[in-house]
C-alpha cells in the first residue's frame, strides 16, 4: 500500500520506495482499465428492465455488470454458432466419402470385452 510519506516524498528507505512505486504501477493499471469503460444508453422495456434488476439482485451485481456479462455471453454464443455454419458449409461443399468414415468409426469403436 502506499503509505503517506512515499506521497510525499519523505520515504528515504530504498526497499519502501521500490515498493511504493510498483504499488503506483498498479494503481496506474487499475485506474486505466477502469477508464476503459464507455458510458452507453440502452432502451428496455419495463418488464425487461425489472428483469434484469431482479436478476442483477440475485447475482449480486449492479445492472451494467449484469448487462456486461449477458452480452459477454451472447457474443460467445454468436461466434460459436458462426463457426459451426462456416464447418456445416465446408462439410456440404466437400462431403466424407464413406470409405472415411469406416475408418474413422473402427478408430472410436470401444473394444469388445
Amino acid at each position: 500500500m502506499i503509505s503517506r510519506n512515499s506521497l510525499f516524498g519523505e520515504d528515504e528507505n530504498p526497499r519502501t520506495h521500490d515498493r511504493s512505486r510498483r504499488d503506483g504501477l498498479l494503481l496506474s493499471l487499475v485506474w486505466s482499465k477502469l477508464n476503459s469503460m464507455e458510458t452507453i444508453q440502452v432502451v428496455l422495456g419495463s418488464t425487461l428492465l425489472r428483469a434484469a434488476d431482479g436478476a442483477a439482485k440475485r447475482a449480486r451485481m449492479n445492472r451494467s455488470a449484469l448487462v456486461r456479462e449477458a452480452l459477454r455471453e451472447y457474443l460467445k454464443r454468436l461466434e460459436t454458432r458462426e463457426l459451426e455454419a462456416r464447418d456445416r458449409a465446408g462439410y456440404a461443399e466437400h462431403p466424407q466419402d464413406s470409405a472415411e468414415a469406416a475408418d474413422w468409426e473402427r478408430v472410436a469403436a470401444w473394444p469388445e470385452q
